[in-house]
């Protein structure tokens, strides 16, 4: 059997507790433990001012060891004195009067804890003493000597438990006049003193000599000043790593972190102290880091390191506050405690690092450096580990938060934290998206925080996290308050700091922003939060210091390379600076990533008090090539965009022979099923403009795309053609046609053949008859229609007029030609719309009677009958008029406007629930360049259908395109007052009105063939309720 040798050591013991404690915590449980600590962070000070060491302070009482018993009794008259000041203003009831015993002697040392006679003899020579007085021991007294000017009052030898000789026990008199004097049976002899003070040398001596070779701790290598990344602070500063989870169970590893967490929010309270924030000091967790580092990374003189060992109802805590300037271990600590303890020891770390450090708090200071919002343990731990969640930042973690917030609110409905934290994931909803919309999420944050506030008002963060929902509501004045509150409260939190400098910068305040910002990245400055560094690189920028906003946007994206607000600031940024080809290469590096983004979903997440700012960083962005609006979904069959081709001819007039050219092929292949073809409006939105084929897939929502040349000179033509799958960047084919003119027609057939065969699109025998027939083979006939063509499309009085003689020339050089007829036709239908015609009747019957012609040459001509199908509505035959809408989508299942004009004659037939889906159809398949009949005839279904918020959403659109448009004005009025929202609808018959002075209600029921006249009374009757005159 082996025994355990016993450390020993001569010591100064300095013993203290309050006098009279029971009945102050009778009287006032709450006050006296604040002054509590208040005095006890006092006598801390001022023991290691003196050189000591605090061993423990349970309770009310303080264990200190010295290794000089002249700095013991020193530190001992020093607090008496201060505590005497302190409690001068205090009525005699309320004071706080401490006994202080000291006394020299031998005792067991385990660990930081000593024990033994030498600390038995302290305490009861302590219990002699009066409540702001101090007794020593003999041996005390025998070293003193007269070192100190103080004077001593004998008390005679004391019985002290458990000792077996009675102790000599003497009073300081602390008076001045008293100096020197000893009172009382006089000293011991000489003889006897020099016996005793040998005898304390040589005990000094050798236990010097075992502390020095056997017990002291190694020196830790000193951070250098000058290898500092960052200056040290003009206040004491520190950085507390995240403590090492010592437990079995990895799970509990929540809580070694949330206990540094609490710890560094406890000192970020305290004006005096810097404390470097949790991002920075967490990004030393789980590595093998040396304090020197730690110290010249962040900028700190001290760092604090831990533990925790959680096991059943226990916890064990060791910390250490580590000098990294001197190398030196200012203290360190174990603490052994029932897991009730948890809240009374993090307070007892967090004091003695104030301590420590020479920071002291006001009285009126205490409650908010103590609160922490629940007082409930288990409450407590969950809401550790939804904090923890909430960093994480995805939706399962956040709704994870959520539930366990909401557990620890069920076992303590007061907790203020619980709040705070169901706050904080309802914020981040906002961001992250559904279930809830952002307009729920931010409105029930708001609600969480206020209800935090109101249960403490003290805690910062709420305030902080109410003013970014703020910002998400717009309500930058409030935001901007709310921010600033929480940054007085807490000065030192880098968050609490974000939040101020967010709100500043969100309320277009960026000079203001800046320095806040700043602090928080000082606070923070290894992995800052990402938010730190976007809005100060955005605030740089809003000034145009734009040098400063690129840095600042590179730093955030060298930690975090997928940044939205990091790359898109970025790109913006090159964009105001003129950098162009940086900004739309970052841009075509980011739609890779982010395929389905877009400015139009972008630009509702912008939060700007200054719209005029906000809109320069979106134009910024649309400079850069970000598109308006996100990428279309491939269709279930081959799909196709053809772009116009180039007119290379020196003779700019010959424009109309590329564009029909471009149009005779997107009419060919959109005769077969098997396809997906977008219609001409929407290709031609890209005639002129330098755009490249993955932007025209997005866009479009297209797999390939078509692009080509033509020249033609004489009677020589040289057309290219290059078929690209879009989507994965490479050529299917690239072909040049070197041909005389009158090969155009075969040129054509030939392009749209090896088309269908790159799809592997095959066509039955009539398909392909009906695909490749264009109704002549006049090559002159077939150029003056595609003049006339070219005229009509421009959709203007002036062109449709031109348009006449062309169209007209066309049939007379091939009378059996129907695309002649049916281009006629459709010019005498505008004729009626544009006014020019001043027999409108005899216009409509003229163009039903072309069209009829044009569909007796061939009936597989879908124009003619989907324009046949409106008209035949217009003057009430609206059997025949379905039939020949729907015929029309039939022979050409791509074409669009086919599928706009069924929607409008099954508008007017009853039978507006099967019009929705042909608008849908009509929208895909001409996603950007839309005639305003569209969004006209859309708006229409969803009135008859009482959707009237798609019905105003659809005319809205319009109107953004086609701000003059009288009837999608009146239309939206009629849509506002069935909604009964009647200062909108003003607002829209003001619009009629300006555009159309001379508008009439009556006149535009007219323009209704309703199948059913019920139909038209309910439109006059909206009109009337909308305010449009009769």
């Amino acid at each position: 059997m082996t025994t355990e040798k016993v450390k020993r050591k001569l010591t100064a013991i300095l013993s203290a507790d309050v006098k009279g404690y029971s009945r102050l915590m009778g009287a006032d449980e709450v006050g006296t433990i604040r002054i509590l600590q208040t005095y006890r962070g006092v006598i801390s000070d001022l023991i290691q001012k003196k050189g000591g060491r605090v061993v423990d302070s349970p309770g009310d009482n303080v264990l200190a060891e010295f290794a000089s018993v002249v700095d013991a009794l020193e530190a001992a008259v020093e607090i008496q004195r201060e505590l005497k000041v302190r409690n001068a203003d205090r009525s005699e009831s309320r004071r706080m009067e401490f006994r202080i015993g000291i006394n020299l002697g031998d005792v067991v040392e385990e660990g930081e804890r000593i024990y033994g006679d030498g600390v038995n003899i302290a305490a009861r020579i302590e219990g002699l003493a009066e409540g702001g007085g101090i007794c020593i021991s003999g041996t005390a007294f025998d070293q003193i000597g007269k070192r100190l000017p103080l004077g001593y009052e004998y008390m005679g030898e004391q019985e002290v438990k458990n000792i077996e000789k009675p102790v000599r026990v003497y009073r300081v008199l602390m008076e001045p006049e008293q100096a020197g004097k000893v009172i009382g049976e006089k000293a011991p002899k000489r003889g006897q003193l020099r016996w005793a003070v040998a005898a304390v040398i040589i005990l000094v001596c050798g236990a010097f000599a075992l502390w020095n070779f056997y017990l002291r701790p190694p020196k830790i290598e000193p951070a250098s000043k000058e290898k500092m990344a960052h200056p040290l602070p003009d206040k004491p500063s520190i950085a507390v790593l995240p403590f090492t989870n010592m437990s079995d169970d990895p799970k509990q590893e929540f809580f070694a972190d949330g206990l540094a967490e609490e710890i560094i929010n406890a000192l970020a309270r305290v004006p005096q102290v810097f404390v470097i924030a949790r991002n920075s000091s967490f990004t030393y967790k789980g590595k093998p880091v040396k304090v020197q580092q730690v110290a010249e990374e962040l900028g700190v003189q001290y760092v604090l390191e831990g533990s925790v060992r959680r096991e059943e109802k226990r916890l064990r805590i060791t910390a250490q506050l580590i000098d990294a300037i001197t190398g030196r271990h200012v203290f360190s600590e174990r603490y052994d405690r029932g897991i009730k303890e948890i809240f009374t020891t993090q307070d007892e770390i967090a004091i003695k690092i104030l301590t420590a450090l020479r920071a002291t708090l006001k009285d009126e200071q205490w409650a908010a450096f103590h609160a922490r919002g629940v007082t409930n343990v288990d409450a407590y731990f969950k809401l550790l580990e939804a904090s923890e969640l909430t960093q994480k930042v995805n939706k399962e973690d956040n709704a994870q938060a959520r539930r366990l917030a909401e557990e620890a609110l069920a076992l303590e409905p007061g907790s203020s934290r619980a709040y705070q934290v169901l706050a904080t994931t309802h914020f981040w909803d906002y961001w992250l998206g559904p279930p809830k919309s952002r307009e729920e999420s931010t409105a029930m944050g708001i609600e969480m925080a206020r209800k935090a506030i109101a249960l403490d008002k003290r805690n910062p963060y709420p305030h902080g996290l109410l003013g970014m929902l703020y910002i998400n509501q717009g309500e930058y004045d409030r935001a901007v308050e709310a921010g600033e509150r929480a940054a007085t409260m807490e000065p030192n939190s880098a968050h609490v700091l974000l939040f101020y400098g967010s709100t500043l910068f969100h309320a277009c305040q960026p000079a203001e922003a800046i320095p806040v910002l700043t602090k928080a990245l000082r606070l923070s400055p290894v992995n800052p939060p990402s938010m730190v560094l976007s809005n100060l690189a955005a605030s740089h920028g809003m000034l145009g210091q734009y040098e400063e906003a690129v840095d600042y946007y590179k730093r955030l994206l060298r930690d975090h390379p997928r940044h939205f607000a990091g790359n898109l600031g970025l790109i913006a940024t090159y964009a105001l600076m003129g950098r162009r080809e940086e900004a739309q290469s970052l841009a075509e590096q980011y739609l890779k990533t982010n395929p389905k983004f877009s400015m139009e979903s972008y630009a509702k997440t912008i939060r700007r008090k200054d719209p005029a700012e906000a809109e320069r960083f979106l134009a910024a962005l649309r400079k850069a090539g970000l598109p308006d609006k996100p990428p279309l979904p491939l269709p279930d069959k081959p799909s196709i965009a053809v772009l116009p081709f180039v007119n290379m001819s020196d003779n700019k007039s010959q424009e109309y022979f590329s564009d029909g050219l471009t149009e005779e092929i997107i009419t060919a292949l959109s005769k077969t099923p098997k396809l997906f073809v977008i219609a001409r409006n929407s290709t031609f939105v890209y005639k002129g403009k330098p755009v490249n084929v993955q932007q025209v897939s997005r866009e479009l929502g297209v797999k390939y795309v078509l692009e080509g040349s033509v020249r033609r000179s004489g009677d020589q033509l040289r057309i290219t053609a290059q078929l690209i799958d879009a989507t994965a960047g490479n050529h299917l084919w690239a072909e040049r046609y070197d041909r005389v003119m009158k090969d155009v027609f075969a040129i054509q057939d030939e392009i749209t053949m090896k088309i269908l065969t790159s799809l592997q699109v095959t066509l039955t025998e009539g398909e392909g008859i009906r695909m490749m027939a264009r109704g002549t083979k006049n090559l002159d006939a077939y150029l003056r229609y595609l003049q006339a063509s070219d005229f009509l499309n421009q959709m203007n009085r002036e062109s449709n007029i031109r348009a006449r003689e062309p169209a007209e020339e066309a049939i007379r050089l091939d009378p059996h030609f129907p695309a002649a007829y049916s281009v006629l036709a459709s010019i005498n239908m505008m004729d009626m719309w544009l006014q020019i015609s001043k027999a409108s009747r005899e216009s409509l019957l003229k163009a039903i009677e072309l069209h009829q012609k044009a569909l007796s040459l061939d009936d597989s001509f879908a124009v003619s009958h989907a324009f046949l199908g409106f008209l035949y509505v217009q003057i009430g035959e609206h059997e025949k008029g379905v039939a020949e809408a729907e015929r029309a989508v039939t022979i050409a299942p791509n074409f669009a406007t086919g599928y706009s004009l069924l929607a409008q004659v099954l508008n007017y037939s009853g039978r507006p629930e099967e019009a929705i889906t042909n608008n849908e159809r009509a929208f895909r398949l001409n996603p950007m360049g839309r005639p305003s009949f569209y969004y006209a005839h859309a708006a229409h279904t969803h009135t008859l259908t009482a959707r009237y918020e798609d019905g105003v959403k659809v005319s809205k659109e319009g109107l953004s395109r086609y701000p003059d448009n009288t009837l999608l004005h009146a239309r939206l009025a009629m849509l506002y007052a069935a909604l009964d929202r009647k200062e909108e609808a003003r607002c829209s018959v003001q619009d009629v009105l300006r555009i159309d002075p001379k508008f009439s209600a009556q006149r535009y029921a007219k323009s209704m063939p309703y199948k059913d006249p019920a139909l038209t009374a309910q439109a006059l009757e909206l009109m009337r309720r909308a305010g449009l005159p009769e």
